[in-house]
């Protein structure tokens, strides 16, 4: 089972002009709110011992600024139920601490602003990652303006990092650009345009599900209606094979469930951190 939990936290520490939660802080409360939340949700992963559990934080704001954050990921790499347990994250904070973590299980999924960070510094951080064992993708968007940056990153990454890109929302790409950008990163195509999912099969709600802080259950972070709640047990009886009620699916963490695509597929082993299986290709 595929867990994509996502708290209250909303803060960041970059200022990306596309993010809707740039720089935005969060009062004490809501902190607290977070940590109290995610503290609760990885007790839950770690006596939920009958299931083969998988675990993404996906946190509208930065994670990894916060301890709690880090000291989950470092718990529930330790539990031998758990599979991998991963986070989204723009690689702003230290990453010593998951020398602590077991590195055959704790994976992350970075994102480079070039806007926000010297590539040298984002690169040395990869290359700790590197020292520890640690799997992790590096992303970027795909804006005309960060083009040379990632060509730079590609360049400077070990081969066996996977680079991936994401088609920046409300940017329109022609057949060049396209083509441009499927050089640095071969599966662009699947982000470049939305895929048609309306009645069509997808794994959400069946093998994988989307859990908010206050334990709301639902088929995946796209469709509002709650399917159950994780602390009442609720949400299990209501797994099972579904389809779409959206007309499309423009993002990642959405499409790659969708059935007919069989991202499950290209993307095994390495589904929630966005590695494809056998990276590098050949």
């Amino acid at each position: 089972m595929a867990i994509l939990y996502r708290g209250p936290l909303a803060s960041c520490n970059y200022d990306c002009p596309y993010c809707p939660f740039a720089k935005r802080r969060d009062p004490p409360d809501v902190l607290a709110a977070d940590r109290a939340a995610l503290e609760r949700f990885t007790g839950w992963v770690a006596a939920t011992t009958d299931l083969r559990l998988s675990v993404l934080f996906t946190p509208w704001g930065e994670g990894l600024t916060r301890r709690w954050y880090r000291e989950a990921m470092v718990g529930l790499s330790h539990l031998p139920h758990v599979d991998r347990v991963v986070i989204q994250t723009n690689l702003a904070a230290r990453v010593d601490w998951l020398a602590e973590a077991d590195p055959a299980r704790a994976a992350l999924w970075t994102t480079y602003h070039p806007a926000q960070v010297t590539r040298e510094r984002f690169l040395a951080r990869c290359a700790r990652l590197t020292e520890l064992g640690v799997r992790f993708s590096v992303g970027v968007v795909g804006l005309p303006e960060h083009l040379d940056e990632a060509r730079a990153l590609r360049a400077a990454l070990p081969p066996h990092v996977y680079l991936w890109v994401n088609a920046a929302e409300g940017h329109r790409y022609d057949a060049a650009q396209e083509a441009t950008w499927t050089a640095l990163d071969p599966l662009f195509g699947y982000s470049v345009r939305p895929h048609l999912s309306l009645d069509r099969p997808c794994h959400a709600g069946e093998t994988a599900i989307s859990v908010r802080g206050d334990g709301t259950v639902r088929r995946c972070h796209f469709v509002d209606e709650p399917i159950g709640n994780l602390y009442d047990g609720s949400w299990r009886a209501a797994l099972r094979p579904r389809t779409c009620v959206n007309g499309a699916c423009d993002c990642h963490i959405g499409y790659v469930h969708l059935k007919p695509l069989g991202l499950r597929d290209v993307f095994a082993g390495g589904l929630l951190e966005r590695i494809p299986a056998g990276w590098p290709p050949g």
